[in-house]
């Protein structure tokens, strides 16, 4: 099957909420626990800024498969040209080769936007995930030790960044 990336429009928030909210169920990819609505989704998308995108990674008959999106790192000017990501795919796709082409697309974006880092939290048991990351030239800054609470359990975190220009 054929995929393209593009940005992503308000049509677009079911699939990217049905998708978000299975990375919720699944306890791999982000500390939310409250699952999100259309309306959740919908106040998401509209209230970026230009140069924080959000894109979507569509099969050849339309459907949306995975979403990833350039989010604010640190309201602070001085990290204005930092910018954190987030990447999720469809669960049944896992694993099959979007998730490099959709992260692939966002650091494009990125660049395109002027950013000059971005950087990106991951559980330190996602190895799939980490694997993705440094096959794309993400290097790891550290961990946090029992950063965050998911069920009831401390989680470490695992940070990586990638320099996407020289100065």
């Amino acid at each position: 099957m054929n995929y393209i990336t593009r940005i992503a429009i308000t049509d677009d928030i079911p699939s990217i909420r049905e998708i978000y909210n299975q990375g919720i169920e699944d306890r791999i990819a982000t500390l939310e626990t409250t699952l999100r609505s259309d309306e959740d989704m919908y106040a998401w998308l509209t209230n970026r800024s230009d140069s924080h995108k959000v894109l979507v990674i569509e099969d050849e008959t339309g459907n949306v498969d995975g979403w990833a999106s350039l989010n604010v790192f640190n309201s602070r000017c001085c990290y204005s040209g930092v910018v954190d990501i987030s990447i999720y795919i469809r669960r049944e796709l896992r694993g099959k080769g979007l998730g490099k082409t959709l992260l692939n697309a966002l650091i494009q974006a990125a660049k395109e936007q002027g950013f000059h880092k971005v950087v990106l939290s991951t559980f330190l048991s996602n190895k799939a995930g980490q694997h993705l990351y440094r096959s794309l030239g993400f290097r790891e800054v550290g961990t946090y030790i029992q950063h965050g609470i998911l069920d009831g359990k401390w989680v470490d975190v695992t940070i990586m960044e990638k320099i996407l220009s020289a100065h």
